[in-house]
């Protein structure tokens, strides 16, 4: 079963996290799908990754594009159609246990100055593991990304 990590993020925003995490995942030769809530926030999230410099450029579309199966990175509000290795939860959107089993990893990134984006996180924290999902919380609140806790798995 993939193992699910828990992005805190009080200095970055999810925009600014996903563009360090995603050429990461690229790099270890994975496929990537985003899953937010809002059909306008990934249309935003597109734009923002087109018009980033070329030497970064993220490779990505939508899942309302054509060939959307096709694409390295795809933005999406339901079941990801390009088979990903990698799926990022944004916005408070929700995974399952089920969905996470065949994956290399899953991760959740949210708002740590956002009360609600907060709590959310916490009981999506609570069902994943109780699920038997092998979690890990990551902070940046010292400056730099730390391990805070681990549930399950290695």
């Amino acid at each position: 079963m993939g193992q699910v990590y828990f992005y805190h993020l009080t200095r970055s925003s999810v925009d600014g996290a996903l563009q360090a995490l995603l050429p990461r995942a690229l790099q270890a030769g994975w496929r990537v799908a985003v899953r937010g809530r809002e059909a306008e926030r990934l249309d935003w999230l597109d734009q923002k990754l087109w018009l980033g410099p070329d030497e970064t450029f993220l490779p990505h579309g939508r899942d309302s594009a054509p060939h959307a199966q096709l694409q390295p990175i795809l933005l999406t509000q339901g079941v990801p159609a390009n088979e990903p290795d990698c799926l990022m939860a944004i916005d408070g959107a929700d995974l399952t246990p089920q969905e996470i089993a065949p994956l290399k990893r899953a991760c959740i990134l949210f708002d740590g100055r956002d009360e609600a984006a907060t709590a959310h996180a916490r009981i999506q924290w609570k069902a994943l593991t109780g699920a038997g999902c092998a979690a890990i919380y990551w902070s940046e609140e010292s400056g730099r990304w730390e391990k805070k806790a681990q549930s399950g798995g290695q």
